[in-house]
């Protein structure tokens, strides 16, 4: 069977505001075609540029197939790499994250300077040119505190998403920020899993019971659905904005990335179990109107986040195999917020972990019962999941005209 040509057929075929068939969320050559045609070829968010201090501060990740390496040069400028040593392929740097003078694969000592280039090679041939060994470069780019790559060769140009969230991004100064505690789980479910889950809250009242003491489950919190008609929406940006923050919502053309500032529940100023402040400080020196709501940005395939007055929550998405995804949160602060004086880790962090685990287990018994030979799509409820409908009507709108592209070489299962 031609993988590509029968998930072209499905999407052809799939009927709107229902779920995907069967195949999406299980089969090992879908998964390898999610990957060969969105996750090797979009801009992917991977972390933050307060993670990387100082010069010679990295932090790894893995893209499917791709092991890639952030760092921090001489100069300031933030580089990615292809983390796989030009001798014979060994991962450079193999931690998840630290500091080195010079990036050193741990095999033969090859010795790479923090911009790429190759600094030493031991016992080579005369005639051996260094220049042509310098680790192969990732497009990177830095946008409010926030680093995303593209492993394309040809990376989508990067000006339009810049433009739309920047000035969302810039009054927090998350580049001056610092990260209090971070944990990644992996979820036994496909990544589009995952994100179905995210895009909707007609689970949350039944089982998100900490979220639900300050998050708003109104399907128009997160812009998709009737935001612009919504009074309360209206007020809150009118507010903010005339604070100096941008909150109305905004999408790009394509649904890839959309941004917009949310009001929580009553007197809620923060993601507590009371709805008070998690940190003293606030996360920045430059924003200090009270009850700013959060604001909420979203760009596929890898990233959803709520950043408020106190704290800020971020999420990466990553997937492993068709059916296990990791899902890392970072809970960032003031630089200067001291640990015990300023926060208590765990009031902190207590809400969105209990939520996090509580989405595993969802995703989990989603993915489980997706397995069963009589599953068949089913449809989407268009009151409180107009933001699942969005994001699998992205991922048709991306995938499809990229799988039906001339001169690709078809991806065919052994089954």
């Amino acid at each position: 069977m031609d993988a590509r040509n029968d998930m072209l057929r499905l999407l052809h075929g799939r009927r709107q505001g229902f779920s995907l068939e069967q195949p999406f969320y299980t089969d090992p050559d879908f998964f390898k075609l999610d990957m060969e045609l969105i996750w090797y070829r979009d801009w992917l968010f991977i972390g933050h540029d307060c993670e990387l201090p100082k010069p010679g501060s990295y932090i790894t990740a893995q893209i499917g197939d791709y092991p890639v390496v952030l760092v921090r040069d001489q100069q300031g400028k933030i580089n990615a790499f292809h983390n796989s040593c030009r001798h014979r392929g060994s991962r450079v740097c193999n931690a998840d994250k630290g500091t080195a003078a010079k990036l050193v694969c741990p095999y033969h000592q090859w010795t790479y300077e923090l911009d790429g280039r190759l600094l030493f090679a031991r016992q080579m041939a005369d005639s051996f040119d260094k220049s042509q060994f310098g680790l192969k470069p990732v497009a990177c780019e830095s946008v409010g505190g926030y680093i995303f790559i593209c492993l394309a060769k040809e990376p989508a140009d990067f000006a339009p998403m810049r433009a739309m969230i920047e000035p969302y991004l810039l009054p927090h100064r998350l580049r001056e920020a610092k990260v209090a505690f971070e944990s990644t789980i992996v979820e036994k479910g496909n990544w589009k899993l995952v994100w179905e889950n995210n895009r909707e809250c007609y689970h949350c009242a039944g089982n998100h019971p900490e979220l639900c003491k300050t998050f708003p489950e109104a399907p128009t919190v997160t812009g998709v659905q009737g935001a612009d008609s919504d009074p309360e929406m209206l007020a809150h940006w009118a507010i903010c904005e005339a604070a100096g923050l941008p909150s109305k919502f905004r999408i790009d053309p394509a649904g890839q990335y959309r941004a917009t500032r949310a009001p929580l529940l009553r007197d809620a100023v923060s993601y507590t179990m009371t709805g008070r402040r998690a940190v003293k400080k606030n996360l920045s020196d430059s924003v200090s109107t009270d009850r700013i709501g959060s604001l909420l940005l979203y760009h596929y395939p890898t990233t959803w986040n709520h950043i408020l007055g106190d704290h800020a929550v971020t999420f990466r998405v990553l997937p492993i195999s068709a059916t296990e995804t990791a899902v890392t949160t970072k809970w960032l602060v003031h630089r200067n917020a001291v640990e015990g004086v300023d926060y208590d880790l765990a009031e902190l962090t207590h809400v969105w972990t209990e939520t996090n685990d509580q989405d595993r287990r969802i995703v989990e018994e989603n993915a489980f019962g997706i397995l069963s030979p009589a599953y068949e799509p089913g449809p989407y409820s268009e009151l409180h999941e107009g933001g699942v409908i969005q994001f699998v009507e992205w991922y048709a709108s991306f995938i499809g005209p990229r799988l039906a592209e001339d001169g690709r070489p078809a991806l065919r299962s052994v089954a």
